[in-house]
């Protein structure tokens, strides 16, 4: 999987705790479409083996390459905060974007032939439905200072929690 390239927020799905059920999807498409439809979803659900599941959405990359590609301009980044959006009196549904982003995270709306992508529903109250909503905790907004910050905190409390007995120089 492709590193994010970032310092923007960004929706993070923790392979660990996702149990695949694509309560994420649903509640999505319902708060963009009105519809329970995953494919109408701008997270999307994926079997990375047998048992790893995980959920992707857009990642907010700095100098993002669906925005760089895009030939109309129809995709602006937002410099606070990262945020992705489509102009839709400019795109003309190309698909440039979609094969620019290394993490599958834009789609073709099929009846508007539109590019759709996470905004991190910024005009919701509480933020990210997905991450509201999922009922494993799996998803959450972070960027990736936050995560390895988790990751050297984890490391350390598990070394606190289980101490090496030195052993007897004798």
């Amino acid at each position: 999987m492709v590193a994010s390239t970032t310092k923007y927020d960004y929706i993070y799905c923790d392979p660990i705790k996702c149990v695949g059920c694509q309560l994420c999807e649903y509640v999505c498409s319902f708060t963009k479409t009105g519809e329970y439809n995953s494919y109408r979803s701008r997270i999307r659900t994926v079997r990375v083996d047998e048992v790893l599941m995980t959920s992707i959405a857009c990642r907010t990359c700095e100098n993002a390459p669906c925005v760089v590609v895009c030939p109309r301009d129809a995709l602006t980044q937002d410099a606070e905060k990262g945020i992705i959006r489509v102009d839709s009196t400019k795109c003309d549904g190309c698909a440039w974007c979609v094969e620019a982003c290394d993490f599958g995270a834009i789609s073709i709306n099929p009846a508007t032939k539109l590019a759709e992508i996470c905004d991190q529903c910024e005009n919701e109250e509480g933020g990210p439905q997905c991450v509201k909503w999922c009922p494993k905790e799996a998803l959450s907004l972070t960027n990736p200072d936050r995560i390895s910050q988790k990751s050297r905190r984890e490391l350390i409390k598990d070394s606190l929690e289980f101490p090496t007995k030195a052993k007897d120089p004798r």
